[in-house]
């Protein structure tokens, strides 16, 4: 069974250590909904999502030491839940995103096209995967479609200010693909297999 996210996923890195991935989905098998990936500085990784069903998925996707299911909202890409207040401010689209903004959508978001293009991903930055599994039985797939930079930063995990914009670094041990090291917002139709 094939099941298709359709969204944007923002990665950032913060000057406290802490590195947030959150995925923004417009359209997916559990309707329009939010989610973030935590990893603190000390590498303790938080999943956050808004009800069980969709904790449960993503948790067996990939890997966490917690999860917490709890309201998520993000609105202009400010994110607000009782763990989580986080603005981002997004910029250009960067090179990248132009040179995906060229390939047709229908073509981008095919797993074909993303098995063609992981080995560039992997090249060009590093961690990024657009193939591969996390475990589970599961094998993923990400088409994107555009790319933006974020150019800062503001926010609290758990009362504790995050401090300014940073790169993702080191990369979040979430699962098999990582974000990109430069913070960014990244459009993408992921597909996942069971």
């Amino acid at each position: 069974m094939r099941r298709r996210f359709r969204g944007a996923i923002a990665g950032v890195g913060t000057t406290s250590g802490v590195r947030v991935v959150l995925g923004r989905w417009d359209r997916s098998p559990y309707g329009a909904f939010a989610d973030a990936m935590v990893e603190t500085a000390a590498g303790h990784r938080v999943l956050l999502a808004p009800t069980t069903e969709v904790a449960d998925f993503v948790a067996s996707t990939y890997s966490f030491d917690e999860v917490r299911i709890e309201p998520i909202t993000v609105d202009a890409w400010e994110v607000s839940s009782p763990s989580l207040g986080l603005r981002l401010e997004v910029g250009r689209r960067t090179a990248l995103g132009r040179l995906l903004r060229i390939v047709p959508g229908p073509l981008a978001q095919s797993p074909a096209w993303c098995s063609l293009t992981d080995p560039a991903a992997r090249l060009l930055l590093r961690g990024v995967r657009t193939r591969g599994s996390a475990g589970n039985a599961r094998r993923e797939w990400y088409g994107a479609t555009d790319h933006h930079a974020v150019t800062a930063v503001a926010g609290a995990f758990d009362g504790a200010d995050l401090g300014r914009l940073a790169p993702v670094s080191p990369s979040p041990r979430f699962g098999f693909s990582s974000t990109p090291s430069r913070p960014s917002v990244t459009t993408v139709v992921t597909t996942v297999a069971s």
